[in-house]
């Protein structure tokens, strides 16, 4: 071969190895040699969790409501059915998209016939500490610890 030769072949080696390398996923723009995808994957945005039902919703707050008052089974069974009827109306009340101050108005008789049903179903004692329950947001009641004093 001449040295016209050479260069020629010199020349297409150039211009043919960076592609080969690129076929094999050594000179990807990652760097890394695994030969990763070059375009860039598609994200999915995160699936919402299904909306609670009444039911799931009050059975998640009976254990604290339960605690707080001392109820016995009878009285959890009264409060719970009492509450699941007066959230499923909420969540209608919700899903009909009113105006605000006929939806308020719709919020405010539910919660007043709530409170008389529980009025009727309770204790009066039982029945005043739920409201009080329900004015704290359900949260449990923590303990206050006694400071006890250095010397």
């Amino acid at each position: 071969m001449t040295k016209k030769g050479y260069t020629v072949l010199i020349l297409i080696l150039l211009a043919v190895a960076p592609t080969l390398s690129a076929q094999f996923g050594y000179n990807n723009r990652f760097g890394n040699g695994r030969g990763q995808r070059v375009a860039p994957r598609a994200q999915t945005a995160p699936e919402r969790p299904d909306p609670l039902t009444a039911e799931e919703i009050v059975e998640l707050e009976m254990p604290k409501i339960t605690e707080a008052l001392k109820l016995n089974d009878f009285e959890q069974a009264v409060v719970s059915s009492i509450l699941v009827k007066h959230v499923k109306q909420r969540l209608q009340l919700r899903l009909l998209d009113l105006e605000p101050e006929k939806a308020r108005e719709s919020a405010e008789k539910i919660g007043k016939s709530q409170d008389e049903e529980l009025k009727a179903g309770l204790p009066e004692e039982k029945y005043l500490a739920f409201k009080e329950l329900e004015e704290d947001g359900f949260k449990k009641k923590k303990k206050k610890k006694k400071k006890s004093k250095k010397q």
